[in-house]
């Protein structure tokens, strides 16, 4: 399960999805793109990541590109509203449309498509494959 080694907070405000898209595919030559945007748990990237490398086998090499590194609380069940915020529950990713997931290379397209097809059914956002062109700026 992925998580930060250290934070200074465990607890911190909602968040809106704003910033810089990880849109450029530096390593591999091929990457899961998401088309949506949303919220990834930790739980979800390691299932998608085993699915991928199961498809994959061991000649071919997979980067993972986000990380969960926003915590998420929830109160416990029959609780009355107040008296502070929940229990960490787990960490998350906020994702935006078009940013990078995976990245995925020495493998051709057909196993890569069929990983795709495969880690879609794990995420909660609908993911497409891109392909690395040959002159990326």
């Amino acid at each position: 399960m992925l998580q930060p080694k250290n934070s200074k907070y465990t607890k911190c405000h909602k968040s809106k999805t704003k910033g810089i898209l990880n849109m450029f595919i530096n390593f591999g030559s091929f990457a899961i793109v998401s088309m949506e945007s949303g919220r990834i748990t930790s739980f979800q990237i390691e299932s998608t990541r085993r699915v991928i490398t199961k498809i994959l086998k061991k000649e071919s090499k997979i980067w993972i590109r986000i990380f969960p590194d926003k915590p998420f609380t929830k109160k416990p069940l029959e609780v009355r509203m107040g008296k502070g915020k929940g229990n960490l529950e787990y960490w998350v990713s906020f994702i935006k449309p078009g940013s990078i997931l995976y990245e995925i290379d020495n493998v051709d397209e057909k196993l890569a498509n069929k990983s795709c097809k495969h880690a879609s059914f794990k995420l909660p956002i609908k993911i497409i494959l891109m392909k690395k062109r040959l002159y990326e700026i």
